[in-house]
């Protein structure tokens, strides 16, 4: 059966992924309390002014990313990708987490969502 919440994804997981994404959640939740979490494109999403942060386990390790990546300030070198917006963080175990890192990304994602609005609709050029 696939998931349907966030809580049948985490249960879906080998152990150590699912530790991995209780500690994210966690991290995300304290660090951006009035977002709300959802199951979406197979995965679980953070959204606060529109989906901001995704958190997706692989066969090897667990990403979490941010759609407004390529705007955020990388000052601990974390971000990976090479797309026009989104970067991640890519996770093997619990020990990877960089808690002050991550909780940084999160609150600079509510800032830059709350700024620019949803990152997946078009922004309207200015006049």
């Amino acid at each position: 059966m696939k998931p349907t919440t966030v809580d049948q994804y985490i249960a879906s997981l080998p152990a150590e992924h699912a530790a991995i994404l209780n500690d994210l959640r966690t991290i995300v939740k304290k660090a951006a309390p009035k977002a709300t979490e959802t199951y979406k494109w197979a995965q679980p999403v953070y959204e606060s002014d529109g989906p901001m942060i995704w958190i997706k386990a692989f066969t090897k390790y667990v990403n979490i990313g941010f759609w407004r990546g390529t705007e955020m300030q990388d000052k601990y070198n974390l971000l990976e990708g090479d797309g026009d917006r989104m970067r991640h963080v890519k996770l093997h175990t619990v020990k990877d987490i960089k808690k002050s890192a991550i909780t940084d990304y999160v609150k600079q994602a509510v800032k830059l969502n709350a700024a620019n609005g949803d990152p997946t609709k078009r922004m309207k050029a200015k006049a």
